[in-house]
């Protein structure tokens, strides 16, 4: 047995064909090896890089890989800066750290005999796998954790209704054919949706299908969303699928606040 082979141990099988926002299964080339565990709560991915196969994840997610897997660090600017090249990069990288919630580097692996990288969430959650095959999804700050193939993310404004709300005025919306993992803080829920939906903002992971969104208060006026807890909410109407988590980050924050400036 190759040495390599010997170290990585077998190769794990194939995972099931990812399900649209419409149940139907989605075809393609099949996804890149990859095996998630120790979820919902602590999930931790492995991805197994075939030959010359990149995979870009987020600064700092990286658990541990095989030393003959090789990191570069690139702007999280996406593919295509355009004429202006370095300068617009830069640009890019930069609105996505301050205003998109995004880091200003990625890391890419890959390598030339194929290995393994273990990649985890910054917040306790789970990790969940999509398949791309030209469709397109919006993500919520932070759930972003990687991607392999030909996957292109771009920033979103989500209107000036959104800057009210916890999760920020950008989203991020990335589109193409290859594989996305994304995370949560807590458990992730998909729902489909064909009319009207409401979610709390701060659980709100993403969407996808032909869904828009407004924000309002959670109900019963002023008083209502103050006194409720609730705050704001997004009022989804369409068709597609909306990905919840079971916590919240800024409820963690708010509990926290007190203890750490008592």
């Amino acid at each position: 047995m190759d040495p390599q082979q010997q170290q990585m141990g077998p190769a794990p099988q194939a995972p099931p064909q990812a399900v649209s926002a419409y149940g139907a299964a989605q075809g393609g080339p099949p996804s890149i090896p990859h095996e998630i565990t120790h979820g919902p709560a602590f999930a931790l991915l492995r991805v197994d890089l075939p030959p010359g196969q990149v995979v870009i994840a987020e600064a700092g997610s990286m658990v541990a890989r095989h030393s003959g897997v090789g990191m570069e660090v690139k702007m999280n600017a996406g593919k295509n800066p355009g004429f202006f090249g370095m300068l617009k990069a830069i640009l890019i990288a930069l609105i996505r750290k301050f205003v998109g919630g995004e880091t200003f580097f990625v890391n890419h692996f890959s390598s030339p005999q194929g290995g393994s990288v273990w990649v985890a969430p910054t917040m306790s959650g789970q990790i969940v796998h999509r398949r791309m095959n030209g469709e397109t999804i919006t993500l919520s700050t932070g759930a972003f954790l990687c991607s392999a193939g030909d996957v292109d993310m771009s920033l979103k404004f989500g209107g000036f209704r959104a800057l009210l709300a916890r999760e920020g005025a950008f989203f991020l919306t990335v589109t193409g054919r290859g594989d996305l993992w994304f995370t949560s803080y807590g458990g992730i829920e998909a729902i489909d949706v064909n009319g009207s939906y409401i979610v709390d903002n701060g659980h709100l992971v993403g969407y996808e299908g032909a869904l828009t969104f407004d924000i309002r208060a959670a109900g019963g006026g002023l008083m209502g969303m103050m006194a409720s807890g609730e705050g704001l909410v997004c009022e989804f109407k369409g068709q597609g699928r909306v990905y919840i988590q079971s916590r919240n980050q800024s409820s963690l924050l708010s509990w926290l606040t007190p203890l750490v400036g008592g």
